[in-house]
């Protein structure tokens, strides 16, 4: 098993409700360690700019304006297979898909505000990354 790196956002539906030690607590006992770590307000330029691959579909206005609304955390875990693991811990896209006991079964409140964004694969991780965090802000 490969050890890697992915990006996690926790969304502003779960920063208002103040679940960011919730999720994280989740992470950290999958064997996720946080190397990196931010509490940001995201601006709808930064928004637009880390979903552009969205651009195009319908959803990507009300997506950046639910991803400004509030604070997110954005960090980087590390792990082995972490895109992988991330993902399982978050479960399905769509909540009312999702498996019992996973972060967007349990806390999101819709397919939209589905608490966590986590990357999809070690590629687009790498980009999502950068995206967020120099080489300086990630401590191993």
């Amino acid at each position: 098993m490969a050890v890697e790196r992915t990006l996690s956002i926790i969304k502003p539906d779960a920063t208002r409700r103040n679940l960011t030690g919730a999720v994280n607590a989740r992470l950290e006992a999958a064997g996720l360690r946080i190397v990196a770590q931010r509490r940001i307000r995201l601006t709808r330029a930064q928004a637009e700019g880390f979903y552009a691959v969205h651009r195009a579909r319908p959803f990507f206005d009300g997506l950046c304006a639910f991803m400004t609304s509030g604070p997110v955390v954005v960090q980087v875990l590390e792990g082995e297979n972490a895109v992988a693991r991330n993902r399982e811990v978050m479960g399905a896209t769509d909540p009312a898909k999702a498996a019992p006991g996973t972060i967007r079964k349990d806390f999101a409140e819709s397919i939209e505000a589905n608490s966590a964004h986590g990357s999809d694969s070690a590629d687009n991780a790498a980009v999502e990354i950068a995206y967020f965090f120099s080489g300086l802000d990630i401590v191993g």
